[in-house]
């Protein structure tokens, strides 16, 4: 490239600025992608990314050391956080290359590795003394939290949910929605949306066991098809905040020490696993992208399952 044409470029890519590049970024994602993941992303460049690069034109933005940005922002965020911040930005930046014939160096945009936890489940005890206790109380709420525990639903998914989703002639529940509450930045205000789960293979068909389908059985006559399970009404729903203050209520009434909802999840996939269920179907029912999510996260086998195995040699 000759001098009078870098100077040219150089010049005008002085002129364009973060603050423009992202909104140029997420105004092409718009129509491409979910009203809760368009204002998720909006939420993490105002929030994340704007404070630290906002006025820093494409120049600068070319050659910056983005490592001191990630160590910024992992400073007060968790791992999955800056991950999330870092894919963001890297969007952007790649956008910019493309639409500004630049190439970014990209080195120290490096997002920390997600942090291995050990998994948390509800012991044989714990989990006996929820389900009686939600049993006992037979409220639309308590029963939400049996059928978590026997499909492995999300919190979002089950307070989406309607009578309508569950057939109980072919005993299966069919997963379409999910409910979220979601900020909206433009606005200053939240909004609740009930749209398609987060990827496709959240979209399924889960089976319902014989124990599952007694208890809905009986509860099934009372409401109309329309109506959402957790409230039993067409027009009102209950919400994951809410329906998560309501699931540490019942915890507290079972004496269980507070767990967070989605232990429920986890105690399923990890009982599916100990009885013997082959990964590729557990993911399906789970509603995993990939199979691989599933091995990662659950198919660690306890000492006992090692042990009985280990026994048969």
């Amino acid at each position: 490239m000759g001098i009078v044409k870098k100077i040219i470029k150089y010049g005008k890519l002085s002129r364009i600025y973060f603050e423009n590049l992202a909104n140029e970024w997420i105004q092409s994602k718009k129509n491409l992608i979910k009203e809760s993941t368009y204002y998720n992303y909006i939420y993490i460049i105002d929030k994340y990314l704007m404070p630290e690069l906002k006025k820093m034109n494409l120049r600068k933005l070319l050659s910056y050391n983005y490592s001191e940005n990630i160590d910024k922002l992992s400073e007060t965020l968790s791992n999955k956080s800056v991950r999330d911040a870092t894919n963001v930005l890297k969007a952007i930046l790649k956008y910019a290359e493309s639409e500004y014939n630049c190439k970014v160096d990209l080195k120290t945009l490096i997002p920390p590795k997600l942090q291995i936890e050990n998994l948390k489940v509800l012991s044989k005890k714990e989990k006996k003394k929820l389900e009686k206790y939600c049993l006992a109380e037979n409220s639309l709420r308590s029963i939400g939290i049996i059928v978590c525990l026997n499909t492995g639903l999300r919190i979002g998914e089950i307070c989406a949910l309607k009578w309508e989703d569950i057939d109980l002639d072919q005993k299966l529940i069919y997963v379409r929605k999910t409910l979220q509450r979601i900020y909206k930045e433009d606005e200053n205000n939240t909004k609740v949306v009930i749209n398609a789960p987060k990827t496709q293979k959240s979209v399924r068909t889960i089976p319902i066991t014989n124990k599952l389908f007694q208890i809905l059985q009986t509860m099934k006559k009372q409401y109309k098809k329309e109506d959402f399970f957790l409230s039993g009404d067409s027009e009102k729903y209950i919400e994951p905040r809410n329906y998560q203050y309501m699931y540490k209520i019942i915890l507290k009434r079972s004496k269980i020490k507070t767990y967070k909802f989605h232990i429920l999840r986890h105690t399923f996939a990890t009982d599916c696993i100990e009885v013997g269920m082959d990964p590729k179907s557990l993911s399906e029912i789970l509603g995993h992208a990939d199979v691989n999510i599933t091995l990662s996260r659950y198919v660690h086998s306890s000492y006992k399952i090692k042990k009985k195995f280990l026994e048969k040699l």
